[in-house]
């Protein structure tokens, strides 16, 4: 059965003003707004976007929305997990001051920001879901005691999955640090010795200390080895590989199995906001690269994950008049999709609908 994605033509020149009502537009064409209840808790899933990078949905765009939220409850808050990596965002301290500096904050939203796992991602709870790939999910705790939730996704490129939008968002943006490391056991990353200059950059970036000297080059302890992928982008000389064919489809699969989990807690108070504009070849964790690979096309909307994140693909690599996803990635990242499908997520089949 088709799904109904809205869609609106947007771009990152226009005015924070006229974002900001594009985005109330796409959001109450989702009907969602008459299901909020007073004293309902709702949480908007962002990502505040790393130290360095540009391409995060925008403070000002959102003030509309949270505007309109208010109206119906004063429970409305901003929200996030922390990192498994080290960075800017892995303890809750270090994300509210990264938040705040791009300015999120009680001042300019008018709403709090709660970090959904707890100081240092630990704040879990464990769901039975009993599919395929996994059997519990690992969520932040936060999420089980919200009513109702709106996943604002900025679209990328993604090292892992080929793209990232409201199906990553939300299922390894809303796990707990284990269940993030869940995701990502399968993915065991290797050393081109050949390659390997030994700069020691990727020493500095492995969260578990799981890379060491042998014969003057890097060398990976799978034992030790998380699969968080950290050191497969800091590497400049390519050394650092993966075999996608195998684990990446691991990957997709379970990071779907654990959006479906999400879903499931709301019982259709939750839509999905999908932001394409300034689209990048890496996420927004990344730094290295924040030059756009497509022009801007817009805002779409939809409360079927896998509808919004087919149709934000298709209207990508239509813009592009290639699969740019794969010219930078080659493995398949419509797994996610197909898997999205399969376990009852969502639908590939959709209606675009132009609300402009």
């Amino acid at each position: 059965m088709s799904k109904e994605v809205y869609f609106i033509p947007a771009s990152g020149d226009e005015s924070h003003k006229l974002l900001a009502q594009k985005t109330e537009k796409v959001y109450l064409a989702l009907d969602l707004d008459e299901k909020i209840e007073r004293g309902d808790f709702v949480g908007l899933k962002i990502h505040f976007g790393e130290k360095g990078t540009k391409g995060y949905i925008k403070p000002p765009w959102l003030q509309q929305l949270v505007k309109k939220l208010k109206q119906r409850t004063s429970r409305v808050f901003l929200t996030d997990t922390n990192t498994l990596y080290v960075g800017h965002r892995s303890n809750t301290v270090d994300h509210l001051q990264l938040a705040c500096g791009h300015g999120f904050s009680m001042g300019t939203m008018g709403v709090p920001i709660i970090i959904a796992d707890g100081l240092i991602g630990r704040d879990e709870e464990e769901i039975e879901v009993n599919l395929p790939r996994i059997q519990t999910a690992k969520v932040a705790r936060t999420f089980l005691n919200t009513d109702a939730l709106i996943c604002l996704s900025h679209f990328t490129g993604h090292m892992l999955t080929g793209f990232g939008c409201a199906l990553k968002n939300l299922g390894m943006g809303c796990a707990s640090r284990a269940g993030k490391l869940d995701q990502h056991a399968d993915v065991q990353p290797q050393v081109n010795s050949d390659r390997c200059k030994y700069c020691r950059v990727c020493f500095d970036y492995c969260p578990e200390d799981a890379i060491i000297e042998k014969n003057e080059k890097a060398f990976i302890l799978k034992d030790k080895c998380i699969g968080c992928g950290e050191c497969l982008v800091v590497c400049t000389v390519g050394a650092v590989t993966i075999p996608w064919d195998s684990d990446n489809t691991r990957v997709q699969e379970k990071m779907t199995e654990y959006a479906w989990s999400i879903q499931n807690l709301f019982k259709g108070k939750i839509g999905y906001i999908n932001y394409l504009i300034h689209m990048t070849k890496d996420c927004d964790c990344m730094v290295s690269d924040d030059r756009s690979i497509v022009a801007d096309i817009g805002i779409l909307a939809s409360q079927d994950p896998v509808a919004v994140d087919m149709a934000s693909v298709d209207l990508v690599n239509e813009a592009a008049g290639k699969d740019i996803l794969r010219s930078y990635r080659d493995f398949d990242w419509s797994r996610q999709l197909k898997h999205g499908e399969k376990i009852g997520l969502g639908s590939r089949d959709y209606t675009l609908i132009n609300i402009a």
